[in-house]
Protein backbone atom coordinates (compact mmCIF):
# COMPACT_ATOMS: atom_id res chain seq x y z
CA UNK A 1 0.00 0.00 0.00
CA UNK A 2 1.51 3.31 -0.98
CA UNK A 3 1.28 5.86 1.90
CA UNK A 4 -0.34 8.97 1.28
CA UNK A 5 1.41 12.08 -0.09
CA UNK A 6 -0.53 14.79 -0.06
CA UNK A 7 -3.38 16.26 2.44
CA UNK A 8 -6.31 14.83 -0.43
CA UNK A 9 -5.33 11.20 0.80
CA UNK A 10 -5.65 9.44 4.69
CA UNK A 11 -5.51 6.27 6.24
CA UNK A 12 -6.48 5.12 9.09
CA UNK A 13 -4.71 5.43 12.49
CA UNK A 14 -4.16 2.36 14.80
CA UNK A 15 -5.67 4.08 17.08
CA UNK A 16 -9.10 2.42 18.69
CA UNK A 17 -11.11 4.77 20.46
CA UNK A 18 -11.85 7.99 19.51
CA UNK A 19 -14.02 10.25 21.50
CA UNK A 20 -15.79 11.14 18.14
CA UNK A 21 -17.41 7.65 18.16
CA UNK A 22 -19.76 8.73 21.28
CA UNK A 23 -22.63 10.86 20.40
CA UNK A 24 -22.90 11.84 24.21
CA UNK A 25 -19.93 13.11 25.89
CA UNK A 26 -21.47 13.03 29.65
CA UNK A 27 -19.28 9.61 30.88
CA UNK A 28 -20.78 6.53 32.33
CA UNK A 29 -20.89 6.44 36.12
CA UNK A 30 -19.79 3.27 36.09
CA UNK A 31 -18.15 1.33 33.15
CA UNK A 32 -18.00 -2.20 34.62
CA UNK A 33 -21.61 -2.96 36.26
CA UNK A 34 -23.77 -3.87 32.73
CA UNK A 35 -22.65 -6.71 30.61
CA UNK A 36 -20.69 -4.99 27.96
CA UNK A 37 -18.43 -3.31 30.47
CA UNK A 38 -17.71 -6.74 32.07
CA UNK A 39 -17.76 -8.81 29.30
CA UNK A 40 -14.95 -5.91 27.96
CA UNK A 41 -13.08 -5.43 31.34
CA UNK A 42 -12.69 -9.26 31.72
CA UNK A 43 -11.64 -9.87 28.12
CA UNK A 44 -8.63 -7.28 29.01
CA UNK A 45 -7.93 -9.21 32.14
CA UNK A 46 -7.34 -12.18 30.48
CA UNK A 47 -4.62 -11.14 28.40
CA UNK A 48 -2.23 -10.51 30.61
CA UNK A 49 -0.55 -12.01 33.40
CA UNK A 50 -0.79 -9.00 35.71
CA UNK A 51 -3.77 -6.69 36.38
CA UNK A 52 -1.74 -3.58 35.82
CA UNK A 53 -1.13 -4.35 32.01
CA UNK A 54 -4.44 -3.73 31.25
CA UNK A 55 -4.59 -0.15 32.28
CA UNK A 56 -4.16 0.60 28.91
CA UNK A 57 -7.29 -0.95 26.75
CA UNK A 58 -9.38 0.07 30.08
CA UNK A 59 -8.25 3.16 29.39
CA UNK A 60 -9.21 2.92 25.79
CA UNK A 61 -12.30 1.49 26.79
CA UNK A 62 -13.79 4.30 28.97
CA UNK A 63 -12.99 6.61 26.19
CA UNK A 64 -14.53 4.64 23.30
CA UNK A 65 -17.82 4.23 25.21
CA UNK A 66 -17.86 8.07 26.71
CA UNK A 67 -15.79 10.15 24.45
CA UNK A 68 -13.23 11.07 27.37
CA UNK A 69 -12.05 9.76 30.52
CA UNK A 70 -13.42 11.51 33.53
CA UNK A 71 -12.37 11.14 36.74
CA UNK A 72 -14.44 8.99 37.79
CA UNK A 73 -13.67 6.33 35.02
CA UNK A 74 -10.04 6.94 36.25
CA UNK A 75 -10.28 5.65 39.73
CA UNK A 76 -13.14 2.80 38.84
CA UNK A 77 -9.95 1.45 36.49
CA UNK A 78 -7.66 2.46 39.65
CA UNK A 79 -9.43 0.32 41.57
CA UNK A 80 -10.57 -2.40 39.12
CA UNK A 81 -6.66 -3.11 38.75
CA UNK A 82 -5.47 -2.64 42.70
CA UNK A 83 -3.70 0.46 41.63
CA UNK A 84 -3.94 4.16 42.61
CA UNK A 85 -6.04 6.84 41.13
CA UNK A 86 -2.67 8.63 41.11
CA UNK A 87 -1.08 5.90 39.10
CA UNK A 88 -3.71 5.91 36.71
CA UNK A 89 -3.73 9.22 36.09
CA UNK A 90 -0.10 9.64 35.67
CA UNK A 91 -0.44 7.30 32.56
CA UNK A 92 -3.65 8.82 31.30
CA UNK A 93 -2.07 12.26 31.22
CA UNK A 94 1.18 10.99 29.70
CA UNK A 95 -0.43 9.86 26.09
CA UNK A 96 -2.16 12.96 24.34
CA UNK A 97 -4.50 10.38 22.64
CA UNK A 98 -6.80 9.99 25.79
CA UNK A 99 -9.25 12.86 26.38
CA UNK A 100 -9.27 14.20 29.76
CA UNK A 101 -12.45 16.11 29.46
CA UNK A 102 -15.02 16.11 26.60
CA UNK A 103 -13.94 16.75 22.96
CA UNK A 104 -15.12 18.31 19.82
CA UNK A 105 -17.05 16.42 17.09
CA UNK A 106 -13.30 16.51 15.45
CA UNK A 107 -10.36 15.91 17.68
CA UNK A 108 -7.71 17.50 15.70
CA UNK A 109 -4.31 16.59 16.94
CA UNK A 110 -1.14 18.37 15.16
CA UNK A 111 2.37 16.99 15.65
CA UNK A 112 4.89 19.96 16.35
CA UNK A 113 7.57 17.36 17.37
CA UNK A 114 10.95 18.39 15.63
CA UNK A 115 10.20 16.70 11.80
CA UNK A 116 6.90 18.51 11.81
CA UNK A 117 8.35 21.76 14.12
CA UNK A 118 10.65 22.02 10.78
CA UNK A 119 8.03 21.45 8.44
CA UNK A 120 5.88 24.49 9.98
CA UNK A 121 3.95 22.18 12.44
CA UNK A 122 4.06 25.14 15.06
CA UNK A 123 2.53 27.42 12.24
CA UNK A 124 -0.07 24.28 11.44
CA UNK A 125 -1.37 24.45 14.60
CA UNK A 126 -1.68 28.30 14.77
CA UNK A 127 -3.63 27.96 11.45
CA UNK A 128 -6.15 25.18 12.66
CA UNK A 129 -7.21 27.36 15.55
CA UNK A 130 -7.54 30.49 13.43
CA UNK A 131 -9.89 28.65 11.05
CA UNK A 132 -11.90 26.30 13.87
CA UNK A 133 -12.61 29.89 16.28
CA UNK A 134 -11.22 27.38 18.93
CA UNK A 135 -7.95 27.67 21.47
CA UNK A 136 -5.99 25.15 22.84
CA UNK A 137 -8.08 21.88 24.03
CA UNK A 138 -11.34 24.11 24.05
CA UNK A 139 -14.15 22.72 21.95
CA UNK A 140 -15.93 25.04 19.78
CA UNK A 141 -18.97 26.66 20.56
CA UNK A 142 -20.87 24.26 17.35
CA UNK A 143 -19.01 21.46 19.14
CA UNK A 144 -17.05 20.37 16.13
CA UNK A 145 -13.65 21.05 16.67
CA UNK A 146 -11.20 20.85 19.45
CA UNK A 147 -7.50 21.66 18.28
CA UNK A 148 -4.20 19.87 20.11
CA UNK A 149 -0.40 19.92 20.12
CA UNK A 150 0.54 15.91 19.77
CA UNK A 151 3.62 14.03 20.41
CA UNK A 152 5.11 12.32 17.68
CA UNK A 153 2.28 10.97 15.29
CA UNK A 154 4.67 8.38 13.87
CA UNK A 155 4.36 10.30 10.34
CA UNK A 156 7.87 11.79 10.66
CA UNK A 157 8.85 11.17 6.61
CA UNK A 158 5.57 13.16 5.63
CA UNK A 159 5.22 16.34 8.04
CA UNK A 160 3.88 17.92 8.83
CA UNK A 161 1.56 15.18 10.26
CA UNK A 162 -2.16 15.41 11.83
CA UNK A 163 -4.48 13.32 13.08
CA UNK A 164 -8.17 14.03 12.89
CA UNK A 165 -10.44 11.46 14.63
CA UNK A 166 -9.03 8.03 13.23
CA UNK A 167 -7.47 9.66 10.28
CA UNK A 168 -4.15 10.89 9.18
CA UNK A 169 -3.39 13.90 7.08
CA UNK A 170 -0.01 14.16 5.94
CA UNK A 171 2.17 17.04 4.02
CA UNK A 172 -0.12 20.08 6.09
CA UNK A 173 1.09 23.29 5.71
CA UNK A 174 -0.97 26.12 7.28
CA UNK A 175 -2.06 26.99 3.49
CA UNK A 176 -3.36 23.73 3.13
CA UNK A 177 -5.74 23.57 6.61
CA UNK A 178 -8.96 25.05 5.27
CA UNK A 179 -8.80 22.46 2.75
CA UNK A 180 -8.38 19.76 5.20
CA UNK A 181 -11.50 21.36 7.24
CA UNK A 182 -13.16 21.59 4.09
CA UNK A 183 -13.09 17.91 3.75
CA UNK A 184 -13.99 16.97 7.09
CA UNK A 185 -16.99 19.16 7.00
CA UNK A 186 -18.00 16.59 3.60
CA UNK A 187 -17.59 13.59 5.13
CA UNK A 188 -13.78 12.79 5.33
CA UNK A 189 -11.05 11.48 2.92
CA UNK A 190 -11.60 11.31 -1.10
CA UNK A 191 -9.41 8.67 -1.27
Amino acid sequence: MERARDVKKVHPAVVSAQAFQVADHRPVERLFEDAEGKDRRDKALSRYPEKKGALLPMLAYAQERNGWISANNMEEIALTLDLTPAYVRSVATFYTMYAKRPVGKYWIQVCTCISCHVNRGEEVFEAFLEHTGTRAGEVSDDGKWTVIEAECLGACGFATAVQVNDQYFENVTPETVPEVLAQLEKGGSEE
